[in-house]
């Protein structure tokens, strides 16, 4: 008798692979941070993932080279939330991306308090190019701080038989953390942002001490994150910690050059090291730049 899945169950599964395939061919580095993350959460984490990097793609390029105009690109982007929140709704989607999302939002309880945060920084991509200090931290909050509260939420109810929330410590380091992966990247993709989406998320036009400032806030931001990492659930440690010491070392990098020409990168055998030393246990590395921030 054969026992591979069929019916809703295949279909779960295919979608679940779907997922895994988007954060494979777009992520060298966080694939490897996820891989490193137990079954319980790891199909999870993959899935909100690979949500994330279509919402992002409309907005940064892909759907433009496709011949899509502003009002085209935000027309697919509603219909993705909307196709989104109606699947988490009903619990299937003729979209295999949305369907694996969607199955774990309904598991691990996340709904329209993030998701809708998250879609509207990805319309602010299409209407706003030059950030204050204000709009920078709301983009950050819904275009990686939510992303980060997701993957809280898988963390704490993976497999659980009912979600619950998270300790207020908890999220204010997944919240942290979000914010700090965004930042760094802001910074490695400076010139891009500039010169082909004509986009400042920092306001670094401003010159003066400007992105050192921002580097001060990412390693605090890092360092807070650190602090609470013991409080995840085991399976998950490693993976944060990996993910957190590789953005670690890339604000390092950073601070050292001060006007990159190529984006700026960790080389694999660090990456490797940073791995193994969060399998192995080792608690995150502080920020050697760490600052304070309230």
């Amino acid at each position: 008798m054969s026992h591979e899945p069929t019916g809703l169950a295949l279909y779960d599964r295919t979608a679940q692979d779907a997922a895994a395939a988007v954060i494979a061919a777009y992520s060298t580095s966080f694939g490897l941070a996820t891989r490193l993350l137990g079954p319980r959460p790891r199909p999870h984490v993959r899935n909100i993932y690979a949500l994330v990097r279509v919402a992002d793609e409309i907005v940064d390029g892909p759907a433009a080279e496709a011949g899509l105009d502003a009002a085209a690109e935000r027309a697919v982007l509603d219909a993705l939330e909307e196709e989104t929140l109606a699947a988490i709704e009903r619990g299937f989607s003729s979209n295999l991306i949305v369907h694996a999302f969607a199955r774990t939002a309904r598991e691990c309880g996340i709904g329209a308090d993030l998701t809708g945060p998250f879609f509207a920084s990805m319309r602010t991509d299409l209407q706003t190019a030059h950030h204050d200090s204000a709009s920078h931290d709301d983009y950050v909050y819904g275009s990686a701080e939510v992303v980060g509260l997701m993957c809280l939420q898988v963390f704490v109810n993976a497999g659980a038989p009912r979600p619950i929330p998270a300790s207020a410590e908890l999220v204010d380091g997944a919240r942290r953390l979000g914010s700090a992966f965004q930042d760094v990247n802001f910074l490695r993709d400076q010139h891009h942002d500039e010169d082909a989406l004509g986009r400042d998320y920092l306001g670094l036009a401003e010159g003066g001490r400007r992105r050192i400032e921002v580097l001060d806030r990412i390693d605090a931001d890092l360092a807070a994150a650190a602090a609470v990492v013991p409080q995840l659930p085991a399976d998950c440690r490693r993976a944060v910690t990996a993910a957190h010491d590789l953005f670690a070392a890339l604000s390092e990098r950073l601070r050292r050059d001060e006007n990159p020409t190529q984006r700026v990168r960790v080389p694999d055998p660090v990456k490797a090291t940073l791995a193994a030393r969060a399998l192995l246990g080792f608690p995150p590395r502080r920020p050697s730049g760490a600052g304070v921030r309230t």
